[in-house]
């Protein structure tokens, strides 16, 4: 009964928006990181910076309150990224039980911890600097709820080819000691997918993805290689970051999109402060993409078939029937 009226709230809070993609096609995922190696050398050809947009405070969930940087309207979509939110929670508020389809969640912890739960199955807590990657596939219910008093984080919406969306559920997790993690010249990264200073992440990407966690110490400076065409954005956590020769410093809770035209992405640290902040980017899916809550399609018709399937608990969602997070 519980799920049941949880199905009916979500379904009429919803609001369908449609986006249009125009990355280019999908490439091979087997040349994932050929080419994204780091290099501070002074032939690196910085991208350069195309958009800074600032993450906005927004109510999410269940009394939870968020930082979203992309999927608002100063920044909708950005390929194959659909929605990047720092979060901040403490108990009663969370992310009570709520479904997904066509995309995966990327839940890198930087504070506290977070109790999920799955009608699969599936249960744990992953803390501070622990990450879970979440392919959610042809459906999942689950539950995201603060673990401790404080509870902080960064959670990515990375969305999957039209091959993808339909596959089977899947989680991958990494405790924080089992991220590699690099270090040179006063900068510290800690790979979460991709490759940097010639260290390879053990997690695999069905949308090819690059997700690296950098610390630069005062004056400190790095170059980081990214595949050609790849879409490129930084995401700022602590300190100011500087991410051309003579631009302005860029502060805390900024999203920074970078062009196409350079090979990689190149930062400094100018302030007295450290600086922290993540590195993403991924491979464009070039395709159209419909969106309508918790749900990414690439058509109306499959979004009305995904909304079917939830409401009758059918086609990957069958035990929404039974199932309630505790």
């Amino acid at each position: 009964m519980r799920a049941a009226v949880t199905r009916g709230k979500l379904l009429g809070f919803l609001q369908r928006s449609s986006i249009s993609s125009r990355g280019r096609p999908v490439g091979n995922s087997s040349r994932l990181f050929r080419n994204a190696m780091s290099d501070s050398s002074d032939r690196a050809v910085p991208r350069p910076v195309v958009k800074k947009v600032s993450a906005k405070l927004q109510k999410e969930g269940d009394g939870a309150v968020v930082r979203r940087g992309i999927g608002r309207s100063e920044l909708k979509f950005l390929d194959p990224f659909l929605i990047l939110d720092e979060f901040s929670v403490s108990p009663p508020a969370g992310f009570p039980d709520h479904p997904h389809r066509g995309f995966e969640t990327v839940t890198y912890v930087l504070q506290g911890g977070i109790t999920h739960q799955d009608f699969k199955g599936h249960k744990g807590t992953i803390y501070a600097g622990d990450v879970q990657w979440m392919t959610a596939g042809r459906g999942i219910i689950h539950s995201e709820m603060p673990e401790e008093e404080v509870n902080r984080g960064l959670q990515l919406w990375v969305n999957l080819s039209s091959r993808d969306k339909m596959i089977e559920p899947n989680y991958q997790e990494l405790s924080s000691s089992d991220i590699p993690r690099a270090e040179k010249d006063g900068v510290e990264v800690r790979i979460i997918a991709g490759e940097s200073m010639g260290i390879q992440s053990p997690v695999y990407t069905r949308t090819p993805t690059m997700f690296l966690d950098f610390v630069l110490k005062p004056g400190a400076n790095f170059h980081q290689n990214i595949p050609e065409s790849w879409t490129a954005f930084s995401y700022i956590l602590e300190g100011e970051g500087t991410f051309s020769p003579n631009s302005s410093p860029v502060p805390p809770h900024h999203v920074v999109v970078f062009g196409q035209a350079g090979d990689g992405v190149s930062v400094w640290n100018k302030s007295s402060r450290s600086l922290r902040f993540v590195l993403i980017a991924g491979e464009p899916i070039g395709e159209p993409v419909v969106q309508y809550g918790p749900f990414v399609m690439n058509s109306e018709a499959e979004i009305d078939q995904t909304i079917e399937d939830y409401h009758y608990a059918k086609n990957g969602f069958e035990m929404a029937k039974y199932w309630s997070s505790q």
